[in-house]
């Protein structure tokens, strides 16, 4: 305090020595002193409340202002209130081997998309890296909304997407979900390593010259020509949804051909496909169909200039599952049952399967018939050769047994996998003489690691 006052009148006298052009008398100087006096008085009082104010405060809370003023903390990523962001990814490569690279049936055997049949064995390496981001936010009455993308790097150079979703709804009750998805699996393969790559998109899915193993996927969703939009329903133990896809119908056929012809897309099907299901304890099964309602939406010409409308298709599906895995880790049981019927134009195809899972060891069977009523052979691409299962109308059984093993924590990381699986595949036929396709075979060896 001493040194404030002292220091005022210090610069009070200094200050008043500089009056030249207006010299001030004494009793106005005094004045002039005292107030200034004053002033000081009531800011050093002022200074010494804050200071007691200050010692009051708890310490981190002291030194928490000084680092404010010191020292800006490094920003973080802020979100709204009651927002999630969630940041994941998934590294997928795989080394194949197979016995020849044309295949009995449409299903890819490789996640390699741009490789073609031929009469060769195959070697191969691909996979792909998947980067996910999920944001979600809640508000304060159980409802939500958000958002999923999932772009992927493959090993070929290119980008591709898996999932680009927006959804929102009540939580365990209703939901509506606009996008690139994947709607309900009605033929679920348990953990396979091959199989899996038939239908995990709308598209390419049939593949002209080779077998069709229908698995209720046409209108399942995630597809490169269209979107999903998608109402669900939760009630105590049922689920109900109808996913409606709109698309290029044509897109489901590989190069746009059909039974030997060229379609000509008219315009975009609407696809819809409502499943029920149920769930008590272990036990799940669900019902469904899905339906092409455009008519004349794709289809061509014959010489004669008549159109033959190929879009009319309609499928059902019924899947069964006892999963005691969740309950039961290390000795749980995952058995699937599926089945599905397709009802197509000059084509009838029946799909059944069995899937079971046990202490990571996956083994499981397909059967599929196709009924194919009409065929034009000479309209078969030139690359199909003597490769093609199915060059003219008749009936066709095949037969696929697919298995996997799973080796878990790797490096004694749980999210690092190996899958070791193989396949096996043949053809009976009424068309053929012999009746009998030549096996295909092959395995693979699959590093899995999630982050």
């Amino acid at each position: 305090m001493k040194i404030i006052i002292g220091s005022v009148l210090c610069a009070g006298l200094y200050s008043t020595s500089g009056f030249a052009q207006s010299p001030l008398t004494i009793e106005q100087r005094f004045a002039l002193l005292e107030q200034r006096l004053q002033d000081a008085e009531k800011r050093a009082d002022k200074a010494e409340s804050e200071i007691a104010t200050l010692k009051q405060v708890p310490t981190t809370e002291n030194e928490n202002k000084i680092i404010s003023v010191e020292q800006k903390p490094t920003p973080k990523l802020a979100l709204n209130n009651n927002s999630e962001l969630k940041f994941y990814g998934d590294v997928e490569f795989n080394l194949d081997g197979a016995s020849r690279t044309g295949s009995l049936t449409s299903v890819k055997t490789s996640a390699n998309k741009n490789w073609a049949p031929g009469d060769k064995e195959r070697w191969d390496i691909n996979g792909r890296i998947l980067l996910g981001v999920d944001g979600i936010q809640h508000s304060s009455n159980g409802q939500y909304a958000g958002f999923t993308v999932q772009p992927l790097a493959d090993m070929n150079g290119k980008m591709n997407l898996d999932d680009a979703a927006f959804f929102f709804g009540q939580q365990q009750d209703w939901l509506v979900k606009v996008g690139r998805f994947e709607a309900y699996d009605m033929f679920p393969l348990n953990q396979d390593t091959f199989i899996e790559y038939s239908g995990n998109t709308a598209n390419d899915l049939y593949s002209d010259g080779y077998g069709y193993i229908y698995m209720m996927k046409e209108a399942r969703g995630r597809s490169n020509s269209g979107g999903n939009l998608l109402f669900s329903k939760t009630l105590d133990n049922w689920y109900m949804e109808v996913n409606t896809l709109v698309e290029d119908g044509s897109s489901l056929y590989v190069d746009q051909r059909y039974h030997g012809t060229e379609l000509d897309n008219q315009k975009n099907v609407v696809y819809v496909r409502p499943v029920i299901a149920w769930r008590s304890g272990d036990y799940s099964m669900a019902a469904a169909m899905e339906t092409n309602l455009i008519n004349n939406a794709y289809g061509y010409k014959d010489a004669a200039g008549t159109w033959h409308d190929q879009s009319g298709r309609t499928g059902y599906g019924l899947t069964m599952s006892w999963n005691t895995l969740k309950n039961n880790p290390q000795e749980g049981v995952v058995v699937n049952l599926n089945t599905a019927y397709m009802n197509a134009e000059d084509e009838k195809d029946f799909s059944a399967g069995i899937n079971a899972l046990w202490h990571r060891v996956e083994l499981g069977y397909i059967y599929a018939h196709n009924k194919i009523s009409d065929f034009n052979i000479s309209g078969l691409n030139s690359e199909c050769g003597n490769e093609c299962a199915i060059l003219a109308p008749g009936n066709y059984d095949i037969h696929t047994i697919h298995t996997s093993w799973q080796l878990p924590n790797i490096m004694d990381m749980p999210n690092f996998n190996i899958y070791l699986g193989a396949y096996a595949s043949w053809l009976n036929s009424t068309a053929q003489e012999e009746g009998d396709d030549q096996p295909r075979y092959g395995a693979r060896l699959r590093f899995k690691y999630l982050f």
